[in-house]
């Protein structure tokens, strides 16, 4: 039988930076410290994240798990989660009915950012939306994230349109 425990050992890609081989793998519950460590490793997410109750945090991880289309992504150097991201597919009236993935809370330590890593992450994400048949990658980011607009330009992201949310 597989097991979520059973994928999430299995690399879903492999690349060589320069501090070692980086490994793409599905998330494991056991990860959750680490990567509530990475979404609250800058000044918004020290504001947004709060980790004194994991319960949000372990409930949340089991519905992505749980749910194929959606994926919970680490990237391991050298044994030591150092990256992670979210990437959900969605299906959609619009656009002739065309489904549409979206990338979510994409982090890398700030001792490998500059290495390409980020870069390996998007990319494999836009490989896997194009095997599922998606039209289009779509993703946000924080308007006070000048570094990231940069970053995802030069993969050829486009700010075509005007987010917006509402806090509940």
């Amino acid at each position: 039988m597989v097991t979520s425990e059973t994928l999430a050992s299995t690399a879903l890609m492999t690349a060589a930076v320069e501090s070692g081989t980086f490994i793409l793998r599905r998330a494991r519950k056991a990860d959750l410290p680490r990567i509530l460590a990475l979404l609250a490793d800058d000044q918004l997410g020290a504001a947004r994240e709060s980790v004194d109750d994991p319960a949000p945090y372990e409930r949340a991880f089991e519905a992505i798990d749980a749910d194929p289309a959606h994926l919970l992504v680490v990237g391991e150097l050298n044994g030591d989660v150092v990256a992670t991201f979210q990437l959900s597919f969605l299906p959609g009236l619009s656009r002739k009915g065309s489904s549409r993935a979206q990338i979510e809370a994409v982090r890398v330590s700030e001792v490998l950012r500059g290495q390409g890593v980020g870069a390996l992450m998007i990319e494999w994400a836009i490989e896997q939306a194009r095997g599922r048949g998606c039209s289009l990658v779509q993703l946000t980011t924080d308007k006070s994230r000048v570094a990231a607009h940069r970053f995802y330009g030069r993969l050829g992201f486009v700010a075509s349109h005007e987010g917006m949310k509402l806090k509940l």
